[in-house]
């Protein structure tokens, strides 16, 4: 296989992949992390009908219920690298397998909480098997030859969309009929059965390089980033300007920067600062905080306006939501394939431009037109491709530019960058939708009350700011360098 390469760069240069052509071990693996895919989100998605349920059933109060997500989210942020490196050092297939144990473990623990506390404890015990993501990645990359990697990618990203409609609507049923506890029970059930087949059918790939794994720096960095995603999650409730805010905040960046500066000093750091400043690894983790952001403002404002009471919102039922985005899960599916051709024919560079103005065009349609159901779908059906379209890019971009005994590392890092920027946009939204509000009747006890919910002012400004996102991430993209494969032809 011959590599093209445009405005070709010694620091750019695309590695070598696997072999070309397709196998049956190339299907096994890809195969294994859609279900891995359909898994993750259908499970994560599936709480977030049962959140105010779950706030009821154990009496507790707003900001507590919300470490539901936030544990999961913080954890898993923190944990993605270190398992990135281990994968890398003692074989991608092990790692992802102990994760993928830790993940069912969470899920079999939460359906059974006496209280609270313990169910934010089985969250962050589930938030360290949310390092499957970026090993899934990375097996792909290691599995498939260069031109296909995008393709396969495009697959396994676009099946994030179909889980998550699945754990919406899903979630909704089975919180409503059985209870929140089948939420978990349901998703452990299906953990075991993922497990056991991927344990037998995913190939044993790269045994790894052996090296070993140096904790004192990784424990700084997730001491770091935790500290920076508690203040992130916890302001809305504990305030912006609190003391224990700010001082999480100032001690999680401080950890931060001391990871670099002792990162730099050591013979084998967790990944190399060197390979950060490459172009192409640099774009693609800039575009990656920036995306998160404006996606997650995005799915936060949309759920929000769904169900808010009419005339303020769409007034929906957490059901009829979950089958509003049904349709862009579709076309997400049909999307990431197609993307990751685009990928492979033309480079990153044209797929990424193209993504940001398809994703400016789906936040501008809610800006202007989302006063029907079938508006919200039709804008939303068109963000959400413009996102994976965003996505597919930067995930092969950094498979394809680190060395192959880095690719894991690498993109669990990129995982925590865009976690990072997912955690600011619901902060971003939830300032601006507390800004400007307005009152609507809500029937309580048999009374109507006024109750405040975000006005047009609050969703117009948080789809503003979702295209400002969108156009930053199209600049980064323009400083990318491109590249194209080809097949070498057979003799």
């Amino acid at each position: 296989m011959g590599v093209r390469k445009v405005q070709p760069q010694p620091t750019d240069v695309p590695r070598s992949g696997a072999p070309s052509g397709t196998t049956s071990h190339q299907l096994r693996a890809l195969l294994a992390m859609v279900g891995v895919a359909l898994l993750l989100n259908y499970v994560e998605t599936m709480i977030i009908p049962g959140i105010l349920t779950i706030q009821t059933f154990f009496s507790t109060t707003e900001g507590t219920v919300a470490w539901v997500t936030s544990a999961f989210l913080i954890v898993g942020s923190a944990v993605s690298p270190l398992f990135g490196k281990w994968g890398d050092s003692y074989g991608k297939k092990r790692m992802f397998l102990i994760a993928l144990v830790f993940y069912t473990a969470g899920v079999g623990m939460g359906g059974f909480s006496p209280s609270i506390y313990f169910l934010i404890a089985a969250r962050a015990v589930q938030g360290i098997g949310f390092a499957i993501v970026p090993l899934a990645l990375a097996i792909i990359a290691e599995t498939f030859p260069n031109e296909r990697i995008a393709a396969a990618q495009g697959v396994v990203s676009a099946t994030f969309a179909i889980g998550a409609a699945a754990g919406l609507i899903g979630g909704a049923y089975i919180i409503q009929d059985f209870g929140w506890q089948w939420a978990f029970h349901s998703a452990f059930i299906l953990s075991l059965i993922l497990f056991a087949a991927v344990a037998k059918f995913l190939p044993r790939g790269n045994p790894g390089t052996g090296l070993k794994v140096g904790y004192e720096t990784v424990v700084l960095l997730m001491a770091g980033v935790s500290l920076v995603l508690l203040y992130l999650t916890e302001g809305p409730y504990e305030g912006w300007y609190s003391t224990y805010g700010l001082a999480a905040l100032a001690a999680g960046i401080l950890l931060t920067a001391g990871f670099f500066v002792a990162e730099s000093r050591r013979s084998n750091p967790l990944i190399q600062l060197s390979l950060l400043r490459i172009r192409n690894v640099l774009v693609a983790n800039g575009i990656g905080v920036i995306s998160g952001v404006g996606l997650f403002m995005l799915f936060f404002a949309v759920t929000f306006y769904a169900e808010d009471p009419k005339p303020l919102g769409l007034g929906l039922d957490p059901i009829s939501a979950g089958l509003a985005i049904g349709p862009a899960a579709v076309l997400m599916l049909i999307a990431g394939p197609l993307i990751g051709r685009l990928v492979t024919k033309a480079g990153p560079k044209p797929a990424l431009v193209t993504g940001g103005a398809v994703a400016i065009v789906g936040f501008s349609l809610f800006v202007f037109n989302r006063a029907t159901t079938t508006d919200v779908v039709i804008a939303t059906s068109v963000s959400m491709v413009g996102a994976v379209a965003v996505i597919i890019p930067i995930v092969n971009m950094i498979s394809i530019s680190l060395p192959r005994e880095t690719v894991a590392t690498g993109l669990g890092l990129n995982t925590m960058l865009r976690n990072i920027g997912g955690a600011i946009g619901p902060v971003v939204a939830t300032s601006i939708m507390a800004t400007y509000t307005a009152t609507a009747p809500v029937l309580h006890n048999g009374f109507l009350i006024p109750v405040s919910f975000p006005d047009s002012t609050a969703f117009d400004y948080v789809f503003y700011l979702g295209i400002v996102a969108m156009f930053l991430a199209i600049l980064f993209s323009l400083a990318s360098r491109n590249y194209v494969f080809r097949k070498q032809s057979q003799n």
